[in-house]
């Protein structure tokens, strides 16, 4: 792995001298007329991507990347030199909050980012998203309201048109005052969305039980004890776990309302301190990257990724929205 090696910054003191006073007669102290100290020119930083100033390429945060992760990251860059000419250092930032925080004051430039810690590095316009990862084709995934078949609670779900048949508004006045089940408190799908819908709505809901995990949510209703309603992505009921399990899930659980597909995967930010020209190079390489069975697996190791389409910000505009509904703080939804 590539180090980085860090600038040591010196600070030039200025020093005092002590000053001896003399008995007698004093002497005329000529007048003396100063000359002006010359105008120095600050020296102009190093070009981004040279070897005085390489770029910053972040792995996906962990405090403890593995072996596979890091020699990927090494191919990644090795790629990303050899096609732009540009030098790459490669880092292992421990959380996310430390990526972004980096992001801000110019000490990263390429850089995996979650949809939370996308919007929360865009608050400050220090980042633009150049790639977005896809699932099975598919740029989102949405979020389902689920209950137990035996509850009292009416769908508004029409499962063989697989379309809503009431607005959020109609369909979720019902678990006013009822209990939630969560999966966890960063949860896109099994907690902030559903969570900013039911604000949207204006549906007050109990103090929910967060279960670690969507497959707990799934079980919990199904066993019909624990919570009266919960939220899962499209469509946790369909994992094989549960099948085997609960063969009867997809008649048991059933679907009261889906939100829209608004929650994208994460995706590839470069660092808005880089030239514009220099985004749309890197862009392309790592464009051509993913054309390359090598770099391909690279990418599925270091970020997760198997396929990618290029990223535009407005296809963060809906989901930001129902994220700030939830009024939940964007820096508490990342690690």
């Amino acid at each position: 792995m590539k180090k980085l090696f860090p600038i040591l910054l010196l600070a030039v003191l200025g020093c005092s001298l002590p000053v001896q006073l003399i008995s007698g007669t004093p002497t005329q102290i000529p007048t003396l007329t100063p000359t002006p100290a010359p105008t120095l020119t600050p020296a102009a930083p190093p070009e981004p991507g040279t070897e005085q100033n390489p770029l910053i390429l972040a792995l996906s945060p962990s405090p403890r990347p593995s072996a596979d992760a890091l020699v990927a990251a090494e191919v990644v860059a090795a790629f990303i030199e050899a096609r732009t000419g540009y030098r790459l250092v490669t880092v292992a930032p421990s959380s996310e909050a430390v990526l972004v925080e980096a992001l801000g004051k110019g000490n990263a430039h390429i850089a995996p980012l979650t949809p939370f810690g996308y919007l929360l590095a865009r608050k400050n316009e220090s980042v633009t998203a150049i790639l977005a990862s896809l699932r099975e084709g598919q740029s989102f995934y949405g979020a389902q309201f689920i209950v137990s078949r035996e509850s009292e609670f009416e769908t508004h779900f029409d499962p063989q048109r697989g379309e809503n048949t009431a607005d959020a508004r109609a369909a979720l006045k019902q678990f006013a005052g009822k209990k939630p089940c969560w999966s966890d408190s960063a949860s896109p799908s099994s907690y902030v969305i559903p969570l900013g819908l039911l604000t949207q709505s204006q549906v007050q809901v109990r103090d929910a039980a967060f279960l670690e995990g969507q497959l707990n949510v799934v079980r919990a209703v199904y066993a019909d004890d624990i919570c009266d309603f919960g939220a899962t992505f499209i469509d946790a009921r369909e994992l094989p776990s549960l099948e085997a399990d609960y063969p009867d899930v997809m008649d048991r659980v059933i679907v009261v309302w889906r939100a829209p597909q608004v929650i994208p995967y994460e995706n590839i930010s470069l660092s808005n301190s880089l030239p514009i020209e220099m985004r749309r190079v890197l862009q392309r390489a790592f464009i051509d990257l993913m054309l390359t069975p090598e770099g391909k697996a690279a990418m599925q190791t270091v970020y997760g990724m198997d396929e990618i389409q290029i990223a535009e910000d407005v296809m963060y505009d809906d989901f930001a929205a129902y994220v700030k509904a939830s009024g939940l703080d964007l820096a508490g939804l990342i690690e």
